[in-house]
């Protein structure tokens, strides 16, 4: 095992044993931020308390090119955890720990460069990644900071990913009128029958979409999450709610999306709103989308970085693109790992990641 891999290790060991889980997202400015301030000797920092448990550490030192962008919080842990999850633990292949793959260690990693060259870097930490609510990342971007391109740790198997899908969340309602189920029905009198039909529609939409395809990424990816309502069995129901997500490919128009999804309830549905939505990676429709993954592929083939595929799951590199940033993706760990009990990330991996942003910082 190489020193720097050591080195990452005991930052990882450190940072696992931090509780920033999200929810509850209890963090305060002290706790994991003073860990790193403590280890990011030579740096001018600044850390950012933006209300309900989001904290941002910005980090410089000289005048980098590139940002570095790690999020520090973790989904919670399940009760099928073999062992704590705060303590990590290491085998001769895995490292395990909550967050380890999702994303502390890149983290660590980034730590441990930065005390073993002493180049220009900037990194920016952020503790809400996990909730959908990136106050973080927006008050940064409101800063307008000039950089060349923005990497974002997230687990790739220690490849640039250029590209990946946007999100949409959804809450539906829909109204019917309360009566004894032995009645003739209209197709409007019953919420949870509306409710069905609307996602009859929705699914044979899904299925015209499948052709579709972006930089290695086919078709739409749609999931119905919930539905609940109605009373008892033999009344009509006067109410049901459903939640839906989407992940759109990148060049999608999500307005005209959306709309398409709105007019399959008939009658209309009471409510359509939507509750959160991410953009796609790379951001904006085919023509500047796919200038923005070409600029983001010339970043990683000049960092000598190892290029992925496309993947189906969201991050916060969209919201770079957004801005006007060259962006991507690149972390060590499998995603398959991340939100999992025993969660965990490769060695050589890690060694790999922490490998190339020292080279990369010198």
């Amino acid at each position: 095992m190489s020193a720097l891999l050591d080195a990452t290790l005991a930052h990882l060991r450190a940072l696992v044993a931090f509780d920033t889980r999200n929810p509850p997202r209890a963090i305060g400015t002290g706790g994991i931020f003073d860990y790193l301030r403590t280890n990011l000797p030579g740096f001018e920092i600044s850390v950012t308390d933006h209300g309900a448990g989001a904290v941002s550490l910005f980090a410089v030192r000289g005048k980098p090119r590139f940002l570095f962008n790690v999020h520090l919080d973790t989904v919670p842990d399940s009760p099928h955890w073999s062992a704590s999850p705060f303590e990590l633990r290491r085998t001769d292949t895995r490292a395990i720990g909550l967050g380890a793959c999702d994303i502390k260690g890149a983290a660590a990693a980034l730590l441990a460069a930065a005390n073993r060259v002493d180049g220009d870097a900037a990194f920016l930490f952020s503790s809400d990644e996990e909730a959908n609510d990136p106050r973080c990342v927006a008050a940064f971007l409101a800063r307008g900071m000039p950089y060349e391109a923005v990497l974002v740790a997230e687990p790739t198997r220690a490849e640039a990913v250029l590209a990946h899908r946007g999100i949409s969340s959804v809450l539906m309602r829909f109204a019917g009128t309360a009566g004894h189920a032995s009645a003739e029905q209209t197709v409007a009198d019953s919420a949870l029958h509306q409710a069905i039909r609307w996602g009859n529609r929705a699914l044979a939409h899904v299925e015209a979409c499948a052709h579709e395809r972006f930089g290695g990424l086919t078709g739409l990816r749609f999931n119905i999450g919930r539905i609940e309502g109605g009373i008892k069995a033999n009344m009509i129901a006067p109410q049901a709610e459903l939640r839906f997500g989407l992940r759109p490919l990148p060049s999608t128009d999500v307005d005209d999306l959306l709309d398409a999804f709105r007019s399959f309830a008939n009658p209309p549905a009471a409510e359509f709103s939507e509750t959160f939505r991410g953009p796609s990676l790379p951001s904006g429709l085919i023509a500047d989308a796919e200038a923005r993954r070409l600029a983001a592929r010339d970043v990683a083939d000049a960092l000598d970085l190892p290029i992925g595929n496309a993947v189906d799951f969201w991050t916060e590199a969209s919201l770079f693109s957004q801005a006007g940033y060259t962006a991507l993706v690149y972390g060590p760990g499998d995603i398959a790992q991340a939100h999992t009990a025993d969660e965990w990330v490769a060695l050589d991996q890690l060694d790999a990641y922490a490998e190339s942003v020292t080279r990369i910082l010198q």
